[in-house]
C-alpha cells in the first residue's frame, strides 16, 4: 500500500494547512497575545515594539536558508520534507527554554524575545522547505488556492494563538501557556512525517539517496544573482518590503493605544485580533485564492491594495475624531479596518512571487522575497514608536493609506504572476 503523497491534493492541503497553522500558532502566542500581556504589565509600545521586532528579525534573514535546502536535497526522506521535519523539531527544543523563565513583571520580556528569536531561526527553515515543496508540486494554475490554504491555516493559528494564549497567560500564566504550545508543536509534526514526496521515499532517515547529484552552490547562486538583477525583480522586492511596513506601523501602536489609553484589557485585545484575522484569513483567504486562480495575481492586487489604502484611509480619519471627543467606538474599529484587508493582500501576492520564483533556486528565490515582507514587518515594529511620536496616530494611519496607495500604482507596471485559469 503506498503511503500518503505530497502529490495528492487532499494531503497536500492537509499537511500545508497544518504547518502553516501551528506557525500561526507560534506567532499568535509570540506576537499579539504575549505583547498585549506586558502592554498590560506596563510596557510602553517601544518596549513591545523591539519585542515584535526581535521575533521577526530571523525572518529577514531566511534566504540564508535557501541554498542550504536548494542544494542539499538529497535526503531518502525527500527533497524538502527532510528540512520540514529537522526544523520543526529544532524550533521546538528551543522554545522548551520558556518552561524555565520565570515571569515577574515587564523586565521579562527581554528574555522572551531572545528565545522567540532562537525559535524563529528555525522556524524559518521548516518555512522555506514548505514554500519549495509547494512550488515543486503545485501546478501554477492552482498557486491561489494553494496559497490561499497556507495563509487559512496561518490566521487559524494565529487567531487561536492569539486568543487562546491571550486567556491563558491571564489565567494561569507563562509556563502553563508555554507546556501547551510545545504539546501542540509535537502533535503537528504527524503530517509531516506521515506524507511522502515520493512513494519511494523513507518514513524517516538521515541518509542520503545514492545517486543524489545536486547542482554546486556556486551555479545555484549565479543563476540566483542572474534573475534577481532583473527590474521587475527588484521591484517585486521593493514591493513587498513597504507593503508590509506600512501594515506594521500602524498596528503596533494601535494595541498598546487600545490598552494603555482607550481601557481594553490585553486579553479583550487579543480575542478582538484573533477574531478579525480569523474571518479575514479563513473564508476571505479561500475566496480571494480562487478569484486570484482566475483572474490573474496583478488584478487581485491592485483592488486589494486600494481596499488596504481605503480601510488605513478611514481608520486615521475615525482616530482623528475620536481623539478629538468622537465616539469610542473608533478604536476597535479602526483595528477592525486595519486587520482585514492587508491579511488578504498576501493571498494575491505569493502567487506572483511564487511563479517568479520557480527554477533550480525555487527555495532560495522565494526565500528572499519572504525575508523582504518580513524586514518591512520589523522596520514597521521597529520604527513605530518614533512614528507615531512624530505623527501621532491618526497621521500615521493616513500615511499607512498613502503607501498602500502606492503599492496599488506600483503594480500596474506589471508584476510578474501566475496566468488566470480558463
Amino acid at each position: 500500500m503506498r503511503p500518503p503523497l505530497i502529490a495528492s491534493a487532499g494531503w497536500r492541503s492537509a499537511t500545508v494547512f497544518v504547518l502553516y497553522a501551528y506557525q500561526g500558532l507560534v506567532a499568535g502566542f509570540a506576537v499579539t497575545a504575549l505583547p498585549n500581556h506586558f502592554a498590560a504589565l506596563g510596557a510602553n509600545a517601544s518596549e513591545v515594539g523591539a519585542h515584535v521586532a526581535m521575533v521577526g528579525l530571523p525572518w529577514i534573514l531566511q534566504p540564508l536558508w535557501g541554498p542550504v535546502v536548494d542544494r542539499f536535497g538529497g535526503f531518502r526522506m525527500g527533497r524538502r520534507r527532510f528540512w520540514i521535519v529537522a526544523g520543526i523539531l529544532l524550533s521546538l527544543l528551543a522554545l522548551t527554554r520558556l518552561l524555565l523563565v520565570e515571569e515577574a513583571g515587564r523586565h521579562d520580556l527581554p528574555a522572551l524575545s531572545l528565545v522567540f528569536l532562537a525559535h524563529s531561526a528555525l522556524a524559518s527553515l521548516t518555512d522555506t522547505a514548505t514554500d519549495g515543496m509547494i512550488i515543486d508540486h503545485v501546478p501554477a494554475g492552482r498557486l491561489g488556492i494553494a496559497n490561499a490554504t497556507t495563509r487559512a491555516g496561518f490566521v487559524t493559528g494565529i487567531s487561536l494563538g492569539a486568543a487562546g494564549f491571550g486567556w491563558l497567560l491571564a489565567r494561569h500564566g507563562l509556563q502553563a501557556a508555554s507546556a501547551v504550545l510545545l504539546a501542540i508543536g509535537t502533535l503537528a509534526l504527524v503530517l509531516p512525517l506521515l506524507v511522502r514526496e515520493a512513494p519511494g521515499d523513507a518514513w524517516l532517515s538521515l541518509r542520503q539517496r545514492p545517486l543524489a547529484r545536486p547542482s554546486g552552490l556556486g551555479r545555484l547562486l549565479r543563476g540566483l544573482g542572474r534573475s534577481l538583477a532583473q527590474p521587475r525583480m527588484m521591484l517585486l522586492l521593493a514591493f513587498c518590503f513597504a507593503v508590509d511596513l506600512a501594515a506594521a506601523a500602524f498596528r503596533v501602536p494601535l494595541a498598546v493605544e487600545l490598552v494603555q489609553r482607550l481601557g481594553w484589557t490585553a486579553e479583550a485585545l487579543s480575542g478582538f485580533q484573533g477574531l478579525a484575522g480569523f474571518l479575514a484569513g479563513t473564508a476571505g483567504a479561500l475566496a480571494i485564492g480562487w478569484w486570484t486562480d482566475r483572474t490573474g495575481a496583478p488584478r487581485a492586487l491592485t483592488i486589494l491594495l486600494a481596499c488596504s489604502a481605503l480601510s488605513h484611509g478611514a481608520a486615521g480619519l475615525m482616530l482623528g475624531q475620536m481623539m478629538g471627543g468622537g465616539a469610542g467606538v473608533a478604536g476597535p474599529l479602526a483595528l477592525a479596518l486595519s486587520t482585514v484587508t492587508p491579511a488578504l493582500v498576501f493571498v494575491a501576492l505569493a502567487p506572483a512571487v511564487m511563479q517568479a520564483s520557480r527554477g533550480e533556486a525555487a527555495a532560495t528565490r522565494f526565500a528572499l522575497f519572504m525575508a523582504a515582507l518580513n524586514m518591512g514587518d520589523v522596520a514597521g515594529a521597529s520604527l513605530s514608536g518614533f512614528l507615531v511620536e512624530q505623527l501621532g496616530l491618526p497621521l500615521l494611519g493616513l500615511a499607512a493609506a498613502a503607501m498602500f496607495l502606492g503599492g496599488a500604482a506600483v503594480v500596474r507596471f506589471g508584476l510578474p504572476g501566475p496566468r488566470p485559469t480558463a
